[in-house]
Formats: C-alpha cells, sequence, structure tokens
C-alpha cells in the first residue's frame, strides 16, 4: 500500500451516488421483472466511466468503481455464489430501537433505496456466477484507462464483502455453526478476492461486522461473546486472504452508515486488538463520525502495538451529514494521526461511503463530489505543514 512519500494521498471507502437509470435498472433486477441485459451492461458502464471521471476531477488519488452494479455492499453475493434462497427480516440497530419515533422518520427518508432481497442461506455455499465480477472488473479497468493522463493508468481499488459481513445480513439456515459458515463464506469469496487483485487492482474488504455486528446480528448477547465471533471472522478473513500480499489489502471498519444515536456502538478500545490482527495493511475506519471522532486517542494511547507496516486511512469527512467539511478541519484531523505513526503512514478517507445502499444516499450527490475535494484540498494543506513546504 503505497502512502504518500511527499504528500498526503486522498480516498474514500468507496460507494458513490447512482444516477436514476441505474437504481430503476437494479430495482428490477432485484425485483426479478425482466429488464434488458445489454442495457444494464451499457448503462452500469457509463455510470462507471462518469463516476471515476468525477472522482479524479475532484483530485482524488485512489479512486474506486462506486459500487455502481451492486444494489448494497453485502447482498450482492446472492447473485455470484450458491446456497442462498428465500428470504430474512431486514436487521435492525439497537440504538434505533430505542427512539422508535426517530427510527420511523429515518425509514420515510431512506424510501428511494431499492428494495433489497435479503436471502438466509439454505444450502452449500460456493462459486455460482463470476459473470458480473468480470463484467465489473472489465468496466472499472476501461473507466481508468478513460480518466489516465497520457496513457497513465490512475490507482483504484475494488469492493468486496468480508465472510463476517455476509453473515450478518444473510442469516445461516444451513450450517448450523458460525464458524462453518464462516469457513464456507471464506473458501467461496477466495475467487473474488484473488480476481480483484488479479487484474490488478487494490482490494478493500468491507468489515463493518467487527464493529457494527455489535449492535445488529449480536446485539443480544455480551461484550465478550460478541468479540468471541469477531475473532472467528477475522480468522475467516485471514484464510480467504492468505495468497493475497497485504499491501494489496485494504480493509474497512464501521459502525453503521446511518445518522442515528449510535449511543449502543461498542468502542474502537475494545476493538483495537482484534482489528490489528486482520491482515490487510490499511485500514479505513470512522474518524469524522461525532460518536467515535475521539478514539484517535486510542491510537496515540496504543501507539506502539500498531503494526510498523499499517497505514491509516482515517475517515476525515462524514457520509451521512451534508456539511461540507472546512479544508482547515480536514488537515488537522489529517495530522492528528500523521503525529501518531507518521506522514508517510496515513492517507485522507470519508468515514464511509456515500450510498451504501442503491437509491439510499443521505448526502446529496453534488455535496458528495464537493465534500471529495474539499478533502483534497484539506490534504494540501496538511501536507505543506507536515513537509515543511509552501
Amino acid at each position: 500500500m503505497q502512502a504518500g512519500s511527499e504528500r498526503i494521498l486522498t480516498t474514500h471507502v468507496g460507494s458513490m451516488p447512482r444516477g436514476q437509470a441505474v437504481v430503476d435498472l437494479l430495482a428490477r433486477k432485484e425485483g426479478g421483472e425482466p429488464y434488458d441485459a445489454a442495457a444494464f451492461d451499457r448503462v452500469m458502464a457509463d455510470a462507471v466511466r462518469d463516476v471515476v471521471a468525477r472522482q479524479r476531477a475532484c483530485g482524488i488519488d485512489i479512486v474506486s468503481d462506486g459500487e455502481q452494479s451492486k444494489p448494497s455492499y453485502a447482498t450482492y453475493i446472492k447473485d455470484r455464489l450458491t446456497g442462498f434462497s428465500g428470504n430474512s427480516k431486514p436487521v435492525r440497530s439497537a440504538d434505533l430501537d430505542d427512539f422508535p419515533q426517530f427510527l420511523a422518520r429515518l425509514m420515510s427518508r431512506r424510501a428511494g433505496a431499492v428494495k433489497l432481497a435479503r436471502p438466509c442461506c439454505t444450502g452449500p455455499i460456493a462459486v455460482k456466477d463470476r459473470a458480473p465480477l468480470e463484467a465489473d472488473l472489465a468496466r472499472f479497468r476501461a473507466a481508468l484507462v478513460h480518466a489516465g493522463a497520457r496513457g497513465e493508468m490512475p490507482s483504484g481499488f475494488m469492493n468486496a464483502a468480508s465472510p463476517g459481513v455476509i453473515a450478518v445480513f444473510q442469516p445461516d439456515e444451513h450450517y448450523h455453526s458460525h464458524e462453518r459458515y464462516l469457513e464456507a463464506l471464506a473458501n467461496a469469496m477466495r475467487d473474488e478476492y484473488q480476481s480483484i487483485v488479479d487484474a490488478g487492482f487494490l482490494l478493500q474488504i468491507d468489515c463493518p461486522d467487527l464493529a457494527m455486528g455489535r449492535h445488529i446480528s449480536f446485539k443480544h448477547e455480551t461484550d465478550g461473546e460478541f468479540l468471541r465471533h469477531a475473532e472467528a471472522q477475522v480468522d475467516a478473513l485471514n484464510t480467504a486472504l492468505e495468497d493475497i500480499p497485504a499491501e494489496r489489502l485494504r480493509l474497512h471498519l464501521c459502525w453503521g452508515n446511518y445518522e442515528g444515536p449510535h449511543h449502543r456502538d461498542m468502542p474502537f478500545e475494545k476493538l483495537f486488538d482484534i482489528v490489528m490482527r486482520a491482515k490487510p495493511q490499511a485500514l479505513l475506519f470512522e474518524a469524522a463520525n461525532p460518536r467515535h471522532a475521539h478514539e484517535w486517542a486510542v491510537f496515540a494511547a496504543r501507539k506502539r502495538d500498531i503494526p510498523e507496516d499499517k497505514v491509516l486511512i482515517p475517515g476525515v469527512i462524514s457520509s451521512t451529514s451534508n456539511y461540507i467539511e472546512h479544508p482547515e478541519l480536514i488537515a488537522q484531523r489529517i495530522e492528528t494521526f500523521a503525529n501518531i505513526v507518521g506522514r508517510e503512514r496515513v492517507m485522507a478517507g470519508s468515514d464511509c461511503g456515500f450510498s451504501t445502499f442503491a437509491g439510499d444516499g443521505l448526502v446529496d450527490p453534488d455535496i458528495c463530489f464537493a465534500k471529495l475535494k474539499s478533502m483534497v484540498e484539506g490534504a494540501g494543506i496538511a501536507s505543506q505543514r507536515l513537509w515543511g513546504r509552501g
């Protein structure tokens, strides 16, 4: 993972706003309605090209395909793996259970989201169809070439769901063992992980299960019980990634990409040791979220326990607020972490994706890109101060 040797590089977590044509097609596909496959491919290719171009226009160094073709970051796997069928109940956060009136208002605000198919694991898991992955890789490659300056390929990353987060959103009704379910998921996801890296991209593993899972799937268990599950989830992930160099890997950790009270979030301090055991070299985590912005102090207090090759990518802009963070605030947030692990081991990122579920973005699309531009400006300010230039 190449952090900046002369300046702070910028990236984000992955999902970007989707246009209405994309949302409409995903809604038809998720609903099992007929759709034009050729039109789907054309619309998705155009969307990926446009979203990559907009990221580059903002000055983002390490861009993504915006997850344009996926209805969500975790449920997309039902189209790629065997063993999933039926429906499961939507998962709900413990903090929202405490505020039912707010929950009702939040749900009404998210009424435009694509209605997701939420299957359960009902049979053996294996790779079913590589075509969706191959199409994603081809679209992203073409978009990067199109956006390249004088033929130079810009840096890109592609998201993939962790075994743990797949288990959070697709309950097990077949293996009857959390560890066996994770093992099956890890074995099946190896192909997707390796294919993304073999295509020349950085692989980002989305792991909200390691934090958000506490107040969703495991909200009725003790902290100790949840942490044992989290350890098993990291073990399964590390096994799935054993053939991929750590420097080609990023891990995203979050407590849920929604505007809510978050008062039942597990503190990062309790997760620190488990998260640091994960193989990916780069760690993306929430640092702008007002429930976790103070936790830079955990990194400072445990500085000696952070692996020497770990690259920190704190979220310096929020993914749930339409405030455009001031570049100076962004610079200060970057410098806080640079002062802990060194300027060469820090990048600037976002708290989470800006469109975790298709059609459901809390941030206006144009404001989203304005926030990215402000992040680039803030990284420039931090770079000037950290390298003593300008």
